[in-house]
């Protein structure tokens, strides 16, 4: 087996972690085995009482399987202290390796598939082929699946709205899982594919992901009122947990994969407008004030020439990135580059979010007025949208890309707003969504990171993937079949195992747990790190 790089104490570090973890995880079953096996052995007058325990297993098994934990295990996790919990765990206690065998399972499966990733990505054990596009292929795969969907996942929905209590669906939770889902898919195609020519559409379908960054998240704040650190924490394990520990066992840059920073500076940004003087946001002046504060910050940042630079430096260590194919670059380009092209977009999804409520209100006196009229608005409506939106296709989409990148920024608002008012334009457009499409959108954060690694290829630390995972050579399609199974089945998994220790690692109403858990991690990690870096120089030093 060729290894594509020198060994880093980041991935000597992991795997200190993870093989102790590994072998309690095994342990723990052969606990849970033999105790089994001895109760079977009980007499037949306890058939009832074993009949009960199997039955809470398999309801523990089945939360477990929905990516979460049962409440008794995360229960018994929360009550411990962290001083506890570790001498119980270093200690092998046989008695916390049972009570903890569903976070042990998590933890080892996590470390499991990292493996598996590094192996797909960064050895010669499995093969690799080179892209190729067609567009009739491309196009037939894509109608295909959206036809699928429509016949096996057409569902209607009749969720009440937060604000009118009332069925409008404008904009609902089915809708935009929708949307990041069939934008996803095009997105991923893009990229195995090499489909070139839709570029500005993918820059379109980032900016679409950043406005909802900016709907999704003041919706929240702006209705739950909920400022809490554990929320906070909750959106910066989503968001920064994954892709953390791919940076640690690939070597990789933080910035390869974008998504992750830009999503985490605008949720953060969005958190900052509105938690301070977050008592005032009801009023209507404080508001615009805090959107104008956003639009001025970017504007100072991004707009006027070298602030970009001298702001950012300090975190070049983080936001820095150097392309191999492109070592010539600054470190902070692809950062300037990614945040500047949707700047402004998560301002303008606060805005739609603002005002959510007052379009519901219009949208709900619309349905109610007479049909004639009720139609006439609408079909105006539709007309508008229509016209905006080939205008926007003609001036603009149909630039070059480099062209095209320097009115994006400006113009991305544009397509978003016509999508929503034609997706919206009729009670029965939104009541219905495909629930493929939706799963499929629940589990983009993964699908975006593991693509790299399991479904493409890079062989080398911060290299782009350029080509194709390859298990069947020579038979492309069911190549594609087999590597987009696995890719998708693990991405999901990977979805439920970052919820389900999220739930372990983070409670929800205890700061000072949360704070114990944070100073555990920072010190387990710097004790790794540090015997890593001594394990790695033994070899130097008998040579």
């Amino acid at each position: 087996m060729v290894v594509s790089g020198p060994i880093t104490p980041g991935q000597v570090s992991f795997l200190l972690g993870v093989i102790p973890v590994f072998i309690a995880w095994i342990y723990s079953e052969f606990l849970e085995y033999k105790k089994s096996a001895s109760h079977s052995k009980v007499h037949s007058d306890n058939n009832l009482v074993e009949l009960g325990e199997e039955t809470v297993k398999e309801d523990d098994r089945a939360v477990l399987l929905e990516g979460g934990l049962t409440r008794s295990a995360s229960a018994k996790f929360h009550s411990s202290s962290v001083k506890t919990t570790l001498i119980r765990f270093l200690t092998m206690e046989d008695s916390f390796l049972l009570e903890n065998r569903a976070i042990l399972r998590a933890m080892a499966e996590f470390g499991a598939i990292l493996v598996y990733f590094y192996i797909c990505d960064r050895t010669n054990l499995l093969g690799e082929s080179t892209k190729k596009y067609n567009r009739d292929l491309f196009l037939f795969l894509y109608a295909l699946l959206i036809i699928v969907s429509a016949m096996t996942s057409l569902t209607k929905h009749n969720d009440k709205s937060a604000f009118s209590g009332k069925a409008m669906q404008y904009l609902s939770r089915h809708q935009t899982e929708e949307w990041k889902g069939w934008m996803q898919v095009l997105f991923l195609m893009y990229h195995y594919f090499a489909a070139t020519e839709i570029y500005n559409a993918i820059r379109l379908f980032i900016a679409a992901y950043v406005w909802m960054t900016g709907f999704g998240n003041f919706s929240y704040y702006y209705i739950r009122k909920d400022f809490s650190l554990a929320r906070f924490t909750q959106m910066m394990w989503r968001l920064n947990f994954f892709v953390a520990f791919c940076c640690i066992v690939l070597n990789n840059d933080y910035m390869l994969y974008y998504i992750c920073p830009m999503h985490t500076l605008f949720t953060l940004m969005v958190y900052g407008a509105l938690g301070i003087f977050n008592k005032y946001n009801e009023i209507p002046s404080v508001m615009a004030v805090k959107i104008l504060a956003c639009f001025l910050v970017v504007i100072f940042i991004w707009e006027i020439p070298g602030v970009f630079d001298i702001f950012w430096s300090p975190l070049s260590f983080l936001l820095g990135y150097t392309d191999p194919a492109k070592p010539d670059l600054s470190r902070l380009h692809e950062w300037h580059f990614r945040s500047g092209l949707d700047r402004y977009i998560w301002i303008i999804g606060m805005i739609y979010a603002y005002y959510h409520p007052n379009v519901e209100k219009w949208m709900e006196k619309l349905e109610e007025c007479e049909t004639k009229r009720k139609f006439s608005i609408k079909a105006s409506v539709v007309a508008v949208s229509l016209f905006v939106g080939y205008m926007w296709y003609e001036y603009i989409y149909k630039l070059d890309k480099v062209t095209y990148n320097k009115y994006h920024p400006y113009t991305s608002w544009i397509p978003i707003t016509v999508y929503i008012c034609l997706r919206n334009s009729t009670q029965q457009l939104r009541s219905y969504s495909l629930t493929l499409f939706a799963w499929l959108g629940k589990i983009t954060l993964e699908t975006y990171i593991s693509q790299f690694h399991i479904w493409l290829r890079s062989d080398m630390p911060n290299g782009q993937p350029k080509w194709l995972l390859s298990f069947i050579p020579e038979y492309p399609m069911l190549n594609f079949m087999l590597t987009t199974a696995i890719y998708v089945l693990i991405s999901h998994r990977l979805f439920e195992l970052t919820n389900t220790l999220k739930s372990v690692f983070i409670p929800t109403k205890d700061n000072r747990r949360l704070l114990y858990n944070f100073i555990a991690g920072v010190a387990i990690s710097l004790f790794l790190y540090c015997t890593s870096l001594v394990l790695l120089q033994i070899p130097r030093s008998t040579a």
